[in-house]
């Protein structure tokens, strides 16, 4: 949630009023600001994060800025809200440099709730002042150098391995075992021995350059371990599968129906062998890999968007596909009648370039570069 702040005041209908030439240098009250709704920030106007909207908030810096990351699942238990909190990342970077890239395992831990400030002369005051020192987030990171910007990060577990694949902006897709990444997280001293002796020497698992370039689509099979999608800006996807001995065989054979570059891949959370597409050529495809590759797409919503289809995401309680793009059209389609007009959506002023579904039903999006939407579940 962010507040709106800036030196004329503006009444709750959002309408501004204007200002008493007694006052008219100091700032307006604070209110919430709506998308889409009231007048458009004006000149000295700026938004500002309210940080009691959060039960919890915290932030920290990576350097360079990262363009995906993913959450590790853990072994802390599912759906917990016992504060604090710890919490496992994995990460990417896109450096000015090449050379300077880096593959990131991040734990946060000690992530206390927020607080509503103290009132002036409160007993709270002091007390805040004892225990901020154990109330301070920490952070312990992991990292490994890697050649390119990493354009997505997707990780999953292999049995007791935790792998990550990687799209690298240098056209290859490489897959790295994070076990001991996640090892040292957890133990200061083995950290500090990793980043001294071991970091410089961690290499790909698997690597394949049979895109003959870059991409950003890819996903890992929630139902059979191992097996993976990735998909190009050339149009084209690939499945890996699980061979012994820790490596994949990657199908040659493209899946053939997209015409421009595959923006999103999701496999079913219920049947294995079905899974999700999205492209800028405005189509979602869904389809299933028992065909051969060039027959394989089963369902087509050719124009399920008005541009590029940025994101799609598959919810896990109800058959519907979550879709957000450069129309900034926010989409929820019924796969059991799967076609253009058949979906409820909701239309913003930005484009979508990331949706998710929540465990609890709910739709979270980003639109633009910097705005954050919760949206309620359709019907």
């Amino acid at each position: 949630m962010a507040a709106r702040k800036g030196r004329r005041r503006t009444c709750e209908t959002g309408e501004p009023m204007e200002a008493e030439s007694s006052d008219a240098g100091t700032e307006g009250p604070t209110q919430v600001y709506l998308p889409g709704r009231g007048p458009p920030l004006r000149e000295g106007e700026e938004l500002v994060m309210d940080e009691e909207a959060y039960v919890l908030y915290h932030r920290a810096q990576t350097g360079a800025p990262c363009l995906s990351f993913d959450i590790v699942r853990d072994h802390l238990g599912d759906n917990r809200t016992e504060l604090p909190l710890t919490l496992y990342l994995c990460a990417g970077t896109q450096a000015e440099s090449a050379q300077s890239n880096r593959l990131m395992v991040l734990r946060m831990h000690n992530l206390h709730g927020t607080k509503p400030p103290p009132s002036e002369g409160s007993d709270e005051e002091e007390e805040d002042e004892e225990d901020e020192e154990e109330r301070k987030p920490q952070l312990e990171l992991a990292m490994v150098p890697h050649y390119g910007g990493i354009n997505r990060v997707r990780v999953s577990w292999l049995g007791e391995e935790l792998v990550a694949g990687i799209w690298s902006e240098k056209g290859q897709v490489e897959v790295y075992a994070l076990r001991r990444l996640l090892q040292v997280v957890d133990d200061p001293q083995a950290l500090a021995t990793f980043l001294r002796d071991e970091q410089a020497r961690v290499k790909p698992i698997f690597a394949f350059s049979g895109h003959m370039g870059e991409g950003f689509a890819l996903d890992w099979s929630p139902r059979v371990s191992g097996r993976l999608l990735t998909g190009d800006c050339q149009k084209n996807i690939h499945l890996w599968t699980p061979t012994d001995g820790g490596s994949w065989h990657v199908d040659q054979r493209p899946f053939v129906g997209h015409t421009r570059s595959v923006e999103d891949l999701q496999w079913s959370p219920t049947e294995d062998t079905v899974f999700a597409s999205c492209s800028a050529d405005a189509s979602i495809r869904i389809w299933d890999i028992r065909a051969a590759p060039s027959k394989a797409c089963m369902l087509t919503a050719a124009a399920a968007h008005n541009g590029d289809v940025n994101v799609i995401s598959w919810s896990r309680r109800e058959p519907f596909l979550l879709s957000g793009g450069d129309d900034g059209a926010l989409k929820v389609w019924d796969l059991r009648q799967f076609k253009p007009g058949s979906c409820a959506s909701a239309l913003f002023k930005a484009f979508i370039e990331s949706a998710v579904w929540l465990p609890g039903g709910h739709l979270q999006a980003a639109r633009g570069p910097r705005d954050l939407s919760r949206v309620a579940p359709p019907g």
